[in-house]
């Protein structure tokens, strides 16, 4: 599944850019943010088509906030409140994009965002599921 290479290659960029250490040059810091955008967008969409593969989404609702939802009911992601922040903190980044927002969405990255990304993949890797 290509959407599955996708997250997979966004998930490894997103590790290397979380290596950098504060304080971020401009470069730096939009270019994690960049990476925690192209992420979370990979992941959710993984998600969707994962759903619309095994019958449990026939597509009436995209939005990311419901396929979120769907895959929590599904027992594919774990912490449902983690994943909404998630959502959240890409939709600050992107319609209000202030440098002191993105550094403590970074930190938040750093602390427990990633896990999120990675008990994804992993899940999706334990359990097989069809990709």
């Amino acid at each position: 599944m290509k959407k599955y290479e996708n997250f997979c290659k966004a998930l490894a960029n997103l590790k290397v850019g979380l290596q950098l250490e504060e304080p971020y040059n401009v470069v730096e810091q939009t270019g994690i943010v960049r990476l925690f955008e192209i992420c979370f967008e990979q992941s959710w969409k993984l998600m969707k088509e994962v759903l619309e593969t095994h019958g449990r989404y026939d597509g009436r609702i995209g939005s990311p906030r419901a396929i979120l939802k769907i895959a929590f009911q599904c027992n594919m992601v774990h912490n449902e409140k983690l994943w909404i922040e998630l959502l959240e903190a890409r939709n600050t980044l992107a319609h209000t994009y202030s440098d002191e927002q993105a550094l403590q969405i970074i930190r938040k990255l750093k602390m427990s965002y990633i896990s999120a990304f990675e008990d994804l993949q992993k899940e999706l890797d334990e359990h097989r599921i069809e990709l």
